[in-house]
């Protein structure tokens, strides 16, 4: 059987990943695909590995990821977010690190609702003097 080490949740707009780390070397697994295959940017995929790179830790531990809703972006800076918050559980001497670069803090950002009578948040009808 193998043993998770750390579990972390990040989240992002409507993302939410739940990350597990276990000792390996280095693979990434989301949602049952290689991290390759499911992250198809370049700009993803190091959004991803960004935690593990300050840390140095990159060839250290294997990680499973499972992530839902939201974008590819959303998804990837949520997994982002579980992956550092998972670090600081195994070393906490990381966690000054992660926090100097702002990877452990949730991003609040969310997408503003739609107003009744318009056509989007912010959008407006378009306005007729005659």
């Amino acid at each position: 059987m193998v043993k998770n080490l750390a579990i972390g949740t990040g989240r992002r707009k409507t993302a939410v990943a739940r990350v597990f780390v276990r000792s390996g070397n280095g693979k990434i697994v989301v949602n049952g695909k290689e991290m390759n295959e499911y992250f198809v940017t370049d700009s993803q995929r190091r959004l991803v590995h960004l935690p593990l790179l300050v840390t140095s830790s990159d060839n250290k531990y294997d990680i499973l990821i499972n992530v839902c809703g939201g974008g590819l972006n959303g998804q990837a800076a949520a997994c982002l977010h579980g992956i550092s918050r998972a670090l600081v559980q195994i070393d906490q001497d990381s966690r000054t690190a992660l926090k100097a670069n702002g990877y452990l803090t949730r991003d609040s950002r969310m997408t503003e609702r739609k107003k009744y009578g318009q056509r989007g948040a912010r959008r407006r009808f378009q306005f007729s003097k005659r």
